[in-house]
C-alpha cells in the first residue's frame, strides 16, 4: 500500500483511478506538509520529503504540478497553486489577453519514497491555452487548458480521458514501470 499525501482530491483521483487499474493500491493521507517556494517542481518535493520522511510511516507519494505558459515565461510554473488561488483561470487569461502565441505545458513531478529510498517521476503535456474557460470537470487551471492535438479542455474529459493525455497521468505511467520493474 503506498500512501498518497495531498491535500487535493482531484490529484488523489487521478491517480488513483490510473494505478488501480494495474493492481496497485493507494490510500489518501489528507494532510499538508510545507512546501517551500522554489524554481523547480524537484526541489519543491525533495523538501516536502524532508518533512515527511519522519512523519508518513511507510512508503509514501507526494506530487507538485505546475502550468508553465510560454508567453508568461514559464509562469505561474512552480507557483501555480498560488497564482490559482490569486488570479484563477481568468486571471491567466487576462494576462493572454491579446497575445498570438499561446503556447503552454502542464508538468507534474512525484516523489515516491518506498524501501526508503526517494524516486522522483516526471510527466509532461504540451498544448496551449484556450481563449476562455471551458468544462466543469478538472480542478486548477484544467478549464483553459488544451492538451496537443485536442479540442477539447481538460476540464471537459473525464478523468479517464484526461488521464490518457496529462501530465500527472504520464507521471503516473513512469512510476507504475517503476513498480513494476521492482515487484519481486
Amino acid at each position: 500500500m503506498i500512501r498518497f499525501v495531498t491535500t487535493n482530491e482531484g490529484k488523489f483521483q487521478e491517480v488513483f483511478d490510473k494505478l488501480l487499474g494495474h493492481g496497485i493500491r493507494i490510500e489518501r493521507v489528507d494532510r499538508a506538509y510545507p512546501e517551500i517556494q522554489a524554481d523547480s517542481l524537484e526541489k519543491i518535493v525533495r523538501f516536502g520529503a524532508t518533512e515527511l520522511d519522519d512523519q508518513v510511516p511507510g512508503d509514501y507519494l507526494i506530487d507538485d504540478s505546475g502550468l508553465f505558459v510560454d508567453a508568461l515565461g514559464g509562469f505561474p510554473g512552480p507557483y501555480s497553486s498560488y497564482a490559482f488561488k490569486r488570479l484563477g483561470c481568468a486571471g491567466i487569461l487576462k494576462l493572454l489577453a491579446g497575445v498570438p502565441r499561446r503556447s503552454a505545458s502542464f508538468l507534474t513531478v512525484f516523489l515516491l519514497r518506498k524501501g526508503g529510498e526517494h524516486h522522483t517521476f516526471r510527466g509532461e503535456v504540451p498544448g496551449t491555452i484556450a481563449d476562455g474557460e471551458r468544462g466543469k470537470g478538472g480542478f486548477g487551471f484544467d478549464p483553459i487548458f488544451l492538451p496537443e492535438g485536442e479540442t477539447r479542455t481538460f476540464a471537459e474529459m473525464s478523468v479517464t480521458e484526461k488521464n490518457r493525455h496529462s501530465h500527472r497521468g504520464r507521471a503516473a505511467d513512469e512510476l507504475l514501470r517503476f513498480l513494476v520493474r521492482s515487484q519481486p
